[in-house]
């Protein structure tokens, strides 16, 4: 049973930093993508970042230049550190991987950015 533990979220003021963190426990296979995930109140869950086990990342257009992924693949684990942060970037943040054609989530992470 793949599993996938959250952590570091938490209440940060505007043009602060945060640093995300995923783990993943449980599979047999590698992990291909690894990525993250947000949900506004109200809005769909939306794409932050992602990265394939080589290395290529991919962002939103909304987050480029201020949030950065990495992983490490012999410990199964993915980071998003978060800087300049704004008050829309408060959501629930979910970790995601992809391991052979299955998905799976984290239970989410809270992120809120207020003064």
């Amino acid at each position: 049973q793949v599993q996938l533990v959250e952590s570091g979220g938490g209440l940060v003021q505007p043009g602060g930093s945060l640093r995300l963190s995923c783990a993943a426990s449980g599979s047999r296979f590698s992990i291909n993508i690894m990525g993250w995930y947000r949900q506004a109140p109200g809005k769909q869950r939306e794409l932050v970042a992602q990265i394939t086990r080589g290395g290529s990342t991919n962002y939103a257009d909304s987050v480029k230049g201020r949030f950065t992924i990495s992983r490490d693949n012999a410990k199964n684990t993915v980071n998003l550190q978060m800087n300049s942060l704004k008050p829309e970037d408060t959501a629930v943040y979910y970790c995601k991987t992809r391991i052979l054609t299955a998905d799976y989530w984290g239970q989410g992470t809270q992120v809120t950015v207020s003064s």
